[in-house]
């Protein structure tokens, strides 16, 4: 009887103890854009100091997967950052959110290094003659699943028309053995550095991250100026659509990114402070300080955001 009485009492030990071992923080899931993986790792870091109990998952992808994993694997998400404001309304609303802030913006460049062939040489004037030289590869992201992708289509879509070379389009896009693509944009930094890419087409904080040297495009081209909005919009690519089988038009535009809540996430104030510390005069000077400047939010509705992040918003 005494040993069944100890056996009871330890096994009660390692029941509360396994107990104690399960409880957990609260959970903070954030699928974010590639191209904002360093920015908002110091953003969460810096949140952690003023919400210690919070634990924030952080997961990047291009925008139109991240968005996926909501919208078709209906994985539970806190934030949902994107490289395109306008994918948040296109593939989420009205079912899976109904608002959205834009916070930040960027610019397209060609990234390479000290060991790409003609580095010596590339410049803004004579990049797309240089890609198409014997041997050059270069590097573009996915359009399905990034951004970036989409965007270095228009680019050379809109290089056509400004340098005057007809047919340039049709001569980058997919040419054999050089036009090499991969899911996101951030993934073509290691094939820049091993020697296996000469050219890949990056945001500029990207490349400043990174430390790789770029060529500045023109502002007509590099999708980073309100002005040239309405040349922008010259250029249009199709992509896969939010169901099998359907697909967006999206136009060129500048690059704006955005973000947003789902409806169904839980723990709703947790992820509204988030996104206030990444309004904040902190959040801004850490988007600054790797390159991608921080813009005044706008909204799509501004009585559909969270009291708490009004303040912020045109």
């Amino acid at each position: 009887m005494k040993r069944l009485a100890i056996s009871l009492f330890l096994i009660l030990i390692l029941t509360l103890t396994l107990l104690a071992g399960c409880s957990s923080k609260p959970k903070l899931p954030i699928f974010y854009a590639g191209s904002l993986t360093l920015p908002l790792a110091q953003i969460s870091e810096e949140f952690n100091k003023l919400y210690p109990d919070v634990e924030v998952l952080s997961e990047g992808a291009g925008s139109q997967t991240t968005i996926r994993k909501v919208t078709e694997l209906s994985r539970e998400c806190g934030i949902i950052a994107s490289a395109d404001y306008t994918l948040i309304p296109q593939l989420m609303f009205p079912q899976h959110a109904d608002w959205y802030i834009t916070f930040a913006c960027n610019r397209m460049v060609i990234a390479y290094t000290d060991s790409s062939q003609f580095a010596d040489e590339v410049d803004k004037d004579n990049w797309y003659e240089i890609l198409q030289r014997e041997g050059v590869k270069y590097g573009r992201s996915d359009p399905d699943q990034d951004p970036c992708g989409y965007r270095t289509l228009m680019v050379w879509q809109l290089a056509e028309d400004f340098y005057d070379v007809p047919g340039l389009y049709g001569k980058l896009y997919e040419a054999e053995n050089k036009d090499i693509m991969r899911p996101k944009s951030v993934d073509l930094i290691a094939l820049l550095e091993s020697g296996d890419l000469d050219y890949a087409f990056e945001y500029l904080s990207i490349a400043k991250q990174h430390k790789l040297n770029f060529v500045d495009l023109p502002p007509e081209i590099d999708l980073s100026s309100e002005e040239f909005k309405d040349y922008y919009a010259r250029a249009e690519v199709r992509v896969a659509g939010d169901k099998p089988g359907e697909f967006l038009t999206i136009k060129g535009k500048p690059i704006v990114y955005g973000i947003t809540i789902p409806k169904n996430f839980p723990r709703q104030e947790i992820a509204i402070a988030w996104i206030d510390f990444l309004l904040s005069p902190e959040g801004r000077a850490i988007m600054e300080a790797n390159g991608q400047p921080p813009i005044t939010p706008a909204t799509n509705d501004k009585s559909k955001l969270p009291d708490r992040l009004k303040k912020y918003v045109e």
